[in-house]
């Protein structure tokens, strides 16, 4: 099974190169199942109804998310309602939606956890152990298992990937905008990448404009967040799984741009 993961989709750009770049790309990696993270969908903070039918048009299967998941006032009832958007699995069980899922396709089932990171990050349960209960309630009803792991530091990212290495087909991370070049396939079998990067405009810092993050930094001062334009990027990893093993066999970072 060719799994393609998408990193984080942000704004009116990021939905522009996916719309234009996927299906494209789905015929030449001959990828059977595509995962985006999908948080920054509109303008940067959040999502709607509207800019989650654009990914899903454009060939997306499912949704992760992270940090910016209640963004948007209508997120409380997607969440709810719509089965391929997943919220952090560690937020408080009384929060709308759920963090993990099994998906049918292609007579495959892959079961998706999405969890949030700790540091640098937002108060919310231990993804360590919850990543363990949500797996335990995935066994025997999957054929592979993904995880985005949304959070800050490459090391907590790190640090779960071989807490689950053997037990999960593959961890991405996403959150930080930046693509690392890490990726590999760790001891028992699973493939890893510390960040996917961002699917969003190129000329800017972590999609927003630069002269904006610029005057945040150098005056201290407060600035409006407002989305980059121009030429967009798509960052994402292709995965090869042995579905009969859960195990990975191969991961393979992809950089596209626009002229």
């Amino acid at each position: 099974m060719i799994v393609l993961t998408i990193g984080d989709v942000f704004g009116k750009v990021g939905r522009r190169v996916l719309k234009n770049s996927l299906p494209g790309l789905i015929e030449m990696t001959k990828a059977d199942f595509t995962i985006a993270n999908c948080e920054n969908l509109a303008g940067g903070f959040g999502f709607t109804r509207e800019t989650l039918d654009e990914v899903f048009s454009a060939g997306v299967d499912m949704a992760t998310t992270g940090n910016h998941v209640w963004d948007k006032k209508e997120a409380l009832n997607i969440v709810e309602t719509e089965k391929r958007v997943l919220r952090p699995a560690n937020y408080p069980e009384t929060a709308p939606g759920k963090g993990s899922g099994v998906y049918e396709k292609n007579g495959v089932r892959v079961g998706v956890l999405n969890l949030m990171g700790r540091v640098f990050m937002d108060a919310v349960d231990c993804p360590f152990r919850r990543a363990d209960e949500e797996l335990e309630k995935m066994d025997g009803i999957t054929d592979v298992a993904l995880v985005d792991m949304h959070a800050e530091a490459t090391s907590e990212k790190q640090a779960l990937a071989y807490y689950l290495d053997g037990r999960v087909s593959a961890i991405v991370g996403t959150h930080t905008h930046v693509q690392t070049a890490d990726e590999r396939i760790l001891p028992r079998g699973t493939a890893f990448i510390s960040d996917l990067g961002m699917t969003g405009p190129s000329h800017s810092i972590i999609g927003i404009r630069p002269e904006i993050i610029l005057k945040r930094f150098t005056r201290k001062l407060p600035q409006r967040f407002e989305e980059a334009h121009g030429p967009g990027q798509l960052n994402a990893a292709i995965i090869e799984i042995n579905e009969q093993t859960g195990n990975a066999k191969s991961i393979k970072r992809l950089v596209t741009a626009e002229e």
